[in-house]
């Protein structure tokens, strides 16, 4: 096991830095009562935001070119919750991690769920695989999984989601999220309201397996693998299958999965309205499913959405009560330091949304005043929340700065000691 970052020497590093931090939360304090807001509230629920993290997203991504594996990658889960745990231990709000089934199956889950617990980690939702074919596999998805004309191949399908709520059971999990990459790449190659009915029927069939505690999540895509259609392409797909499944099935949003310049915070807030919103899958995109760094592009998209997240919680909505996960790629950087970077930006639309003050932007909408209603959201947007984040941290007893102290700590390097390289690249993407 590659040895974690030791909490004393977090601790050692938060030392040198503390002064300036408690400055600048001061300042930020006497700045924030200034608009009766108190900054101890904000800081409270600043630690106990909670982001998952994605068991695939701990290697290093690919395209469908290439991939170039890091130093000390991860080969198995058990050694990518170690690599989990140092995100939480620096982080102190990514303490669930999803995994992705059957890329994450193992023999033993009461060993895993064993392993996990000892790391002080928990399940998030349950990803399950259809997308491609697994060694030795009887029958192909290549046509489809869920939705596929042969009988045989949607059975197949459906017997490898049950088996995700069995292991998801095991770990302690309560959320299936099940995205096909069925679809066609011409015009004519398939019929879509059959097709559409064929994913409905396997997926009711999932959804009768489901313990009555669980939810089951719908992911939406727009594109890829198929080029010409998807099964389930946007959030109308998405929502109208939640509907059809029943009160149990919600719709996940991606923030990757949708056409160029979609209005993704209207789309939440009608998931919210009729209560379909399961969760998200954060990530930044130029082009398409880019899966970047959360935040990296879009910093006040991702604003917006928080805006009408915190908006739903200030209103007590009913129904409301979203997951939110990291799914990125990480091609070119340390997939450690692009998750620490990523959850602390998820944290912080959360913290600058708790800032708008509800009641006044309210009466701005109701009087049809755009710009006060616009500054009132750019005024929370543009203020730096970073000593609320900090202090928050520190307080759960992670780190001020995530990313020199594992830096600092070595961490990569000894992992690389324990995890050789195999010398391969490969293709694909991850």
């Amino acid at each position: 096991m590659t040895k974690r970052i030791d909490k004393a020497f977090i601790a050692e590093q938060n030392e040198k830095l503390m002064p300036g931090v408690q400055e600048d939360y001061d300042a930020l304090a006497r700045k924030l009562a200034r608009q009766d807001i108190d900054i101890e509230k904000i800081t409270q629920k600043a630690a106990e935001f909670q982001v998952a993290v994605p068991s695939w997203g701990t290697g290093t991504g690919g395209t469908r070119f290439a991939r170039f594996p890091g130093t000390g990658e991860p080969r198995n889960i058990f050694e990518k919750l170690e690599d989990c745990a140092v995100i939480n231990d620096l982080s102190q709000c990514t303490q669930a991690v999803s995994p992705h089934f059957p890329w994450d199956k193992v023999d033993d889950f009461t060993e895993l769920k064993g392993f996990s617990d000892n790391l002080d980690l928990k399940w998030d939702s349950i990803n399950s695989n259809t997308f491609q074919d697994q060694p030795g596999q009887a029958h192909s998805f290549k046509y489809g999984s869920l939705s596929n004309t042969s009988e045989a191949s949607r059975e197949l399908a459906i017997a490898h989601n049950l088996d995700c709520i069995k292991w998801g059971e095991a770990l302690g999990s309560k959320v299936l999220t099940v995205w096909v990459g069925d679809g066609s790449n011409h015009p004519g190659q398939s019929h879509f309201q059959r097709a559409f009915e064929r994913y409905l029927e396997s997926m009711k069939r999932i959804y009768a397996e489901l313990p009555s505690d669980w939810e089951l999540h719908i992911e939406h895509k727009m594109f890829e693998p198929a080029f010409y259609s998807t099964v389930i392409q946007d959030w109308g797909s998405n929502i109208l299958a939640a509907m059809e499944l029943g009160d149990k099935a919600k719709s996940l949003v991606d923030l990757g999965h949708h056409a160029p310049n979609v209005n993704i915070e209207m789309i939440v807030s009608r998931l919210i309205q009729f209560k379909k919103l399961g969760g998200f899958h954060f990530n930044d995109s130029k082009y398409g499913d880019d899966d970047l760094d959360s935040g990296s592009l879009h910093p006040y998209q991702q604003f917006l959405i928080f805006n009408e997240l915190v908006d739903a919680e200030y209103r007590n909505q009913e129904g409301f009560g979203p997951g939110y996960l990291l799914d990125q790629s990480h091609n070119v950087t340390d997939p450690i330091e692009s998750l620490m970077n990523s959850a602390a930006s998820v944290q912080r639309s959360y913290v600058a949304a708790l800032l708008i003050n509800r009641e006044t932007l309210y009466g701005y909408q109701d009087s049809n005043d755009a710009i006060m209603a616009s500054n009132t959201l750019k005024n929370a947007f543009v203020t730096d929340v970073s000593p609320i984040l900090q202090m928050a941290r520190a307080r759960n007893g992670g780190a001020i700065d995530p990313i020199s102290v594992y830096r600092a700590s070595g961490y990569r390097a000894s992992a690389a000691k324990e995890r050789p390289s195999s010398g391969h690249s490969g293709s694909g993407i991850v």
